[in-house]
Parts: structure tokens; sequence; C-alpha cells
């Protein structure tokens, strides 16, 4: 291995399957160590939930650290992206009161219901936050929190993102970043700030909340924790979600659409306009830095799909042209559409139709959602003949 040209950095993903880590010569931009550590999702209290504990990200953020040996502890700086929207609750000496709720936890569609009808209905959502919250949305898991756990809500002294408990651990401070933070449903995109009113609605103290960083400001440095493969003293940047560190990462310009092809599929584009749509078909997110990230979002992608190809005893990549088949594996209710307590619903087979024609109607169903949703994320700076950017793991899939 070459000697480094410039300083170190550390790059963290803690995504809903794995923690992964790459340490990056930040003058040549080579990766010099990468190393991956996996999570486990649990069903929560009648296995109708997606929960995780924080605590096996902490563990998992260790082990992929390790992996990259000392190339790690060498590190100058790091950074964390994490996946949205998960629901972290601290006790007093900052330990999780209970598994973190994920993203794709769709329990609190009820109390999303009634959020959105109690502030004014969706336009009034849409202009005021940006977005209209799904059931995915942090305000709505507090809110279910609150109505079927009162005394785990009671006994939450913070509440944290997924790259914000991790940046926390890291550098003893509260912090988050206004990506990440715009899909919580309680940052107002309007004012760019925390709506008190919405927090007062579902009953959460602003001081519960970590202070919203702004582009470019350092969360802290490294503390001196033992065993934790980093040198303390190391920069820690704001961090932020995953999609906003994808479009930083692939440096998006303004009518860019990127599809992103993971556990959920996503669709979005910088944009210089702040997002408003009452539909709740787009997400009106922040993005990284100081521009916006219009995105739709489906729960069901590559994990849905690989799902079917099991089930049907075939490799993922084993589709077959032609049939009638049609199905739409929302396997996990949906986002969009709008369905939280969808189910699967194969329709149309035949006594000809092969388990091929039905895998490839899998991948029709997950990628029809998407494309749907692309016209409504792109705006005027989107140029008709941009390249459609295909990113992650289901990427590399040729049936994709």
């Amino acid at each position: 291995m070459p000697v480094p040209e410039g300083p170190l950095v550390v790059g963290v993903d803690s995504s809903t399957q794995s923690t992964k880590a790459l340490v990056v010569d930040a003058a040549t931009g080579q990766v010099v160590a990468r190393g991956q550590a996996p999570h486990t999702v649990g069903g929560g209290a009648g296995g109708d939930g997606k929960e995780s504990d924080p605590e096996q990200w902490w563990r998992a953020l260790g082990e992929a650290l390790e992996q990259c040996g000392a190339h790690a502890r060498q590190a100058a700086a790091v950074s964390v992206g994490g996946q949205q929207h998960g629901l972290v609750t601290l006790d007093a000496r900052g330990r999780p009161v209970r598994p973190a709720l994920l993203w794709n936890d769709v329990r609190s569609a009820p109390q999303r219901d009634r959020l959105v009808e109690e502030l004014g209905g969706p336009k009034v959502w849409a202009e005021r936050v940006g977005s209209v919250p799904a059931p995915a949305f942090t305000v709505t898991k507090w809110a279910w929190l609150k109505e079927t756990e009162p005394e785990a809500a009671r006994a939450t002294a913070a509440v944290r993102l997924p790259h914000d408990y991790l940046t926390e651990r890291l550098t003893g401070q509260g912090t988050t970043d206004r990506g990440d933070a715009s899909g919580t449903g309680w940052w107002a995109s309007a004012t760019e700030s925390y709506d008190e009113e919405i927090l007062e609605r579902v009953g959460l103290a602003p001081g519960l909340l970590p202070r919203v960083l702004r582009h470019g400001e350092a969360a802290g440095t490294v503390r001196q924790l033992a065993g934790l493969p980093l040198s303390a003293g190391a920069l820690v940047a704001t961090g932020t979600g995953d999609n906003m560190a994808a479009a930083l990462g692939l440096g998006l310009r303004p009518g860019q659409p990127v599809l992103s092809l993971g556990t959920s599929g996503t669709v979005y584009a910088v944009s210089a306009h702040r997002p408003a749509d009452p539909s709740g078909v787009v997400a009106g997110f922040a993005d990284a830095r100081d521009a916006w990230l219009p995105l739709a979002c489906t729960l069901n992608c590559t994990l849905a799909v690989d799902r079917i190809a099991a089930l049907l005893g075939r490799d993922r990549e084993a589709v077959e042209p032609g049939g009638s088949a049609v199905l739409l594996p929302f396997l996990d209710g949906e986002r969009t559409p709008d369905l939280p307590l969808a189910s699967g619903l194969l329709y149309g087979l035949r006594h000809d139709t092969t388990p091929g024609q039905v895998l490839q109607a899998a991948y029709d169903g997950a990628v029809f959602a998407l494309l749907t949703a692309l016209d409504r994320v792109l705006d005027a700076d989107a140029a008709p003949d941009a390249p459609l950017l295909l990113i992650g793991g289901g990427a590399r899939g040729t049936a994709w």
C-alpha cells in the first residue's frame, strides 16, 4: 500500500442491515481500508414492527473500524451517515430506553393520520414542514410511543436519530444536521428550526432534541474511549442521513436524478427550491449543505424482491420475460403509494406462468412505484435528457 499523500479520514454508513467503514486518503480519494459488521432487525412486540438495539450499532462500528486496522487509528477525522427517521430514545445516562424504531416500522400509521388532521391537513404540513409525514417519520413514532408505551416515553431524557446516536457516542455532544433533521416531522423547512407547536402537540420537550449544526460546523472531537479504534482528538464532522450523504458523495448538481436500489428504494435530486408537495409523494428534505433534496421513497425494494426469489427457490437474477403475472411486493406495507397496512399481492397466474416470470413481475412491481414518483421529484432544474444515476446494492444486479 503506497504512503498516503494527505490525511486519512473515515466515512461510516450505519444502515438497516450493517455498519460499513471506509478509510480514505483525503488527498487522492483512494480507499486504503474498509470494514463491515452486521446488525439484526427484530420485529418488536407481536412481531409486526422493525426494531434494532442502538448498542448493537455501536458494537458494529467498533468491529468495522477494527477491520480497518492501523489506518483507522491514524485517521484525522470521521463522519457518520445513517438510516433516516429512526427513533432512538435515551435515558439520563445516555443508554437506550428501548430498541430503536426503524424507518420501515409503520405501526404509527394511526398516529400519523391523526397528526396530519390535527395540524390542518396535508397542505399545511407540506407548506410548514416541507413534507406530509409518512408513518416512517420520527414524529409519528414518538406519538406512537407516547400512546402505547408511556413508561418508556417518561423514561426518555434524549431523543436522537441513528446517526446522531453514534456521533454523540463519539463526541459526548448531542448534535444533528439539517438534512437528517428534515426527516423527523418536527423540524420545519419553512423556518429551518424545530417547530415548537408540533413538539407540544406530541408531548416532546425541545430540550430533549439535539442541536442542529450548520453546514461545515464540526460536531466535536473523538473522546478517549476504551477499545475504540480511533484516535482521541480526531475531528468528528456533522454527518447526515444516508440519502443526503449519497447526494453529497455523488456531487449532485440541481436536476440530476438518482435512483437508489437498497432495502428501500428512493428517487431524489438536489434542488435550489424548497419542496412542498401536499400529495405526500415527495418528501421535502433538506440536503447536507444549504440546498434541498426532494425525495420519494418506497419501503419495498431489493429485500422484498430477494424474498420473492427465495420463496420461488430461484437465484435473484433468474428472471424470465413474458407472462401475465402482476406482483406488488408490498411485504412491509408501502409508503409510495401510501398504503402502510398493505401486503404483497400476486395476480394474473396462468397454467403456463413460470417462476422466472413471477420473479420478473416482482422486479416490475418494485420499480414501477419508483419510476412513477420520478416525475414528481424532478422540477424545472432537471433536463429531460439527464441520465438516471443508479446506486445502492441493486445497481450491481443485471435484473435490476
